[in-house]
C-alpha cells in the first residue's frame, strides 16, 4: 500500500530547502522563471546541478527548447520575488534588475548566487522532468539564503 499525494507533500515539508528562480528563453526568444526548491548539485566534475520542473508548469517546454538556463538561488530578503515567479503572471520581468547570460538567458542582478548553465540531459521523473545542466559561469555573494520549511519562508539564525 503506497502513501498519497497530500502524505508525501507533507513529510517533505519537513526538509528545510534553499529557494531559487529558474530562468530561461524559449525558441521564440520569450523570457521564462519559475521559482524552484528542488534543486541539488550533482557532480563537482563536471560542474553539474539539477532542478526538477512540473510538466505541466508554463515554462517548462521553455527548458525542453533552450540550450541554456540559469539558477538564480535568493537571499533571505527576496521572498517577495519568489512569490512572484511562483505565479502565473505574464510580466515577471517587468521592472525587475537583470542581465543577459550565456545564451541571452536573463540572470537576476540581486540574487545571491547564479549558476549559469548548459543543459546536458533531460529525465523522466513523473509528473515532473529532471533537467542536468552542466555550470560554465557562476556569481555569488555573502547575504543569507532564503529558507523555505514547512509551508513558510524561515530565516537562518546566529550562533
Amino acid at each position: 500500500m503506497g502513501i498519497n499525494k497530500d502524505e508525501f507533500r507533507s513529510a517533505l515539508s519537513r526538509f528545510p530547502s534553499g529557494v531559487t528562480v529558474v530562468t530561461t528563453r524559449d525558441a521564440g526568444g520569450r523570457l521564462h522563471g519559475m521559482t524552484v526548491s528542488s534543486f541539488a548539485s550533482v557532480s563537482l566534475e563536471p560542474p553539474m546541478i539539477l532542478v526538477c520542473i512540473e510538466k505541466t508548469t508554463g515554462s517548462h517546454d521553455a527548458l525542453t527548447e533552450s540550450e541554456f538556463f540559469v539558477v538564480n538561488i535568493l537571499a533571505e530578503e527576496q521572498a517577495a520575488l519568489s512569490n512572484r515567479f511562483a505565479s502565473t503572471i505574464s510580466t515577471k520581468f517587468d521592472a525587475l534588475d537583470y542581465h543577459s547570460g550565456l545564451g541571452d538567458v536573463p540572470v537576476l542582478t540581486d540574487a545571491l548566487a547564479t549558476l549559469e548553465c548548459r543543459l546536458a540531459h533531460a529525465y523522466d521523473g513523473g509528473d515532473h522532468t529532471i533537467f542536468v545542466g552542466i555550470v560554465e559561469r557562476t556569481r555569488v555573494g555573502d547575504e543569507k539564503p532564503l529558507v523555505y520549511w514547512h509551508g513558510k519562508y524561515r530565516r537562518l539564525e546566529e550562533e
